[in-house]
């Protein structure tokens, strides 16, 4: 692994604060953003701005070093639909999380950003209030604010601030993990991997590595697809729209009852914890509204437990990139009943929470970048219709 330098632009050769630009045509908006950005030590805001035209001409000015863009999408003067494209074409390299209301409409126009290069996403409460009293929405952006600078960090070669946010020549040359030192631990690949389901969990950076995926793995025709991304109502809805298109199949949000059938990818509803029951004369979808586990609902834990019954050793499950480690109680039982995990690496995942706890929990049989794991499960679900 390369060296990370102990250094960053602007902060007189030390690694100081992530520096972020938030762009929204609410100065109001603009100042509970920055304040609950600024609540982090390791975040500094280096400039706001009110329209995408002004946060075109910010991003191109060297001084300013921005390393992540918060970028509202409803704007006069140019939106930020329109800006993101130039943003990028300016700034090589920046993060642009699109901040949109939780609507519908918000909903597809984030993905439809994260198509056209936007990183990631935050569903911003509709009114000034609402953002003030938050702390869910302030803690998310906060989180992802954090992550996707980390990650621009660590391809550059900059090592991550001082926890106080000070700059600190002495910053580590390597980015702290969450498991510390564990070493990934690799099980055996079982001789004949013959899956009947593919499962798959992901959440920070999930959207835009799934979208890969299936990009990579293309139409899958004779087995189901289960997919727990945490996320939202209404963002599950218009993903599942993407990842249908993305892989060119049918894709929906899980109905409650509805059976299951191949060719189909099922993603589980905002809110919802999404389970699979039944034998393999007929399996069907389960939706539950029991508490969060791990904190999120939808969670991947129960999404695994039950499918490690319906489907046992027939199952190929991919832990993508994600904060925490939701899914590796699941995937211990998978384990158990023969089952088959495998996980995105550490460079390649934005966070590598989740992917890393199952890796050095030695439950994986694989453990690979992103661009590797779409050919890799294309090649062994193809197996089971050999």
């Amino acid at each position: 692994m390369t060296p990370f330098k102990a250094a960053a632009a602007g902060t007189g050769g030390k690694a100081g604060p992530y520096r972020v630009m938030v762009v929204d045509d609410s100065a109001v908006i603009r100042g509970l953003l920055t304040r609950a950005l600024e609540s982090d030590p390791t975040i500094k805001v280096v400039t706001t701005v009110g329209n995408g035209q002004l946060a075109i001409d910010a991003v191109g000015r060297p001084d300013n070093d921005i390393e992540v863009i918060v970028l509202d999408i409803e704007m006069p003067v140019m939106d930020g639909i329109t800006a993101l494209p130039r943003l990028l074409q300016t700034k090589p390299g920046v993060a642009v999380i699109m901040a949109s209301t939780l609507t519908l409409k918000g909903a597809s126009v984030s993905m439809k950003a994260m198509s056209l290069g936007a990183s990631d996403y935050v569903p911003k409460p509709t009114t000034t209030g609402a953002i003030s009293a938050a702390t869910d929405f302030k803690a998310d952006l906060v989180e992802k604010v954090k992550s996707w600078a980390q990650a621009g960090r660590r391809k550059r070669g900059i090592a991550a601030p001082s926890p106080t946010g000070e700059p600190n020549s002495a910053a580590p040359a390597v980015p702290k993990r969450l498991y510390g030192a564990q070493p990934v631990k690799l099980r055996d690949m079982p001789p004949l991997l013959r899956p009947d389901c593919l499962a798959i969990g992901s959440s920070t950076g999930g959207p835009q590595a799934l979208f890969k995926m299936f990009q990579s793995i293309g139409k899958i025709s004779h087995m189901p697809v289960f997919v727990t991304q945490h996320m939202p109502a209404t963002f599950t809805t218009i993903l599942a729209e993407h990842l249908g298109q993305a892989a060119g199949m049918p894709s929906a949000e899980a109905k409650d009852g509805e059976a299951v059938v191949p060719g189909r990818i099922y993603v589980a509803p905002g809110d919802f914890h999404m389970v699979v029951e039944g034998t393999a004369a007929q399996r069907v979808v389960r939706l539950n509204k029991n508490p969060p586990e791990n904190f999120c609902r939808p969670a991947v834990d129960p999404m695994l437990r039950s499918i490690a019954k319906a489907y046992g050793n027939k199952t190929l499950f991919v832990m993508l990139t994600g904060m925490g480690q939701d899914g590796l109680k699941g995937a211990q039982e998978l384990i158990n009943v023969g089952g088959t995990v495998i996980a995105q690496d550490e460079p390649s995942s934005v966070v590598w929470g989740m992917p890393g706890a199952v890796a050095t929990a030695g439950l994986c049989s694989a453990v690979l970048p992103l661009a590797d794991i779409g050919p890799f499960v294309k090649k062994a679900i193809s197996r089971s219709v050999a």
